[in-house]
């Protein structure tokens, strides 16, 4: 009985010591997210449509929308509470496919803003103070504070590392389940003339997985309150809700994502 007791002991130290080996720290688990999140923004080339709820001070939205290489292909169901007719809605879309200045615009701005949001993920593990909040058998949960001696090198980095919030992670795939931060203090460029933002304007961001090791964003809010521009095509006051992805053909052409967005049916703004 005292040796069974022994190796009892003994192992439960061994286990105990290698799940201190493995235990990882709270700024070793965002590096992770960080690697993984560059790295499906590089591989990931998967095409998707899907329904858009887009809300902001002067405009809301019901939309499909269809990815392709050339653009964005949107089909607008509902504008300020307003029904389109389908032959409306063919207009809208007909004019975009024969915009080649609309489609290249579109294109810039979203990849400044893609690369833009890659950029500043990439300070998440220098820019903050990072503690594990808690976790469970799939998520880990993580608080950050704005790190003290961190010297952004841009005027978004300096707002962003100017932010304290919390951070969802899926454990398996390092992928960020939701996000969300508020900033700390007021921050200003060139003493307020070149634009300002307030204290308490916020962010959220939620991602879920649509389908294998395929990840997709399908919420956002901004409450930016002030007149500082960090995203073109985002606007300062903005609710964006995604749903209803269903995959394209990796080869899909803005001709071919127009009849697929007419081919989805009229939805209710309460999807």
């Amino acid at each position: 009985m005292v040796k069974e007791r022994r190796s009892l002991l003994w192992i439960g130290a061994l286990i105990a010591g290698l799940s201190v080996a493995h235990a990882q720290s709270p700024q070793q688990v965002i590096q992770e997210v960080v690697d993984a999140e560059h790295a499906a923004d590089e591989n990931d080339h998967s095409r998707w449509i899907y329904l858009e709820e887009v809300h902001k001070p002067k405009e809301q939205v019901l939309q499909w929308v269809a990815g392709t290489e050339q653009g964005d292909v949107q089909r607008v169901l509902e504008k300020n509470e307003q029904k389109l007719t389908p032959s409306q809605q063919r207009d809208l879309i007909q004019s975009f496919l024969h915009d080649p200045r609309a489609q290249k615009k579109q294109i810039s701005e979203s990849d400044h803003d893609n690369k833009q949001i890659d950029d500043l993920l990439k300070l998440l593990p220098a820019a903050f103070l990072w503690t594990q909040t808690g976790s469970n058998a799939t998520d880990i949960f993580l608080h950050f504070e704005p790190a003290p001696h961190f010297h952004p090198p841009t005027r978004e980095a300096r707002v962003f590392s100017s932010m304290a919030g919390d951070v969802v992670v899926d454990k398996k795939q390092h992928r960020i389940l939701n996000m969300n931060g508020h900033l700390m203090r007021e921050v200003t460029f060139g003493g307020g003339l070149l634009g300002k933002l307030k204290e308490g304007s916020s962010f959220s961001l939620e991602q879920a997985q649509v389908g294998p090791s395929l990840w997709q964003l399908t919420a956002f809010h901004v409450r930016l309150e002030g007149n500082a521009l960090l995203f073109k095509s985002i606007s300062l006051q903005q609710d964006d809700k995604r749903s209803a992805f269903a995959p394209e053909p990796s080869t899909i052409t803005l001709d071919q994502a127009a009849i697929e967005v007419m081919n989805r049916p009229e939805a209710p703004a309460s999807n």
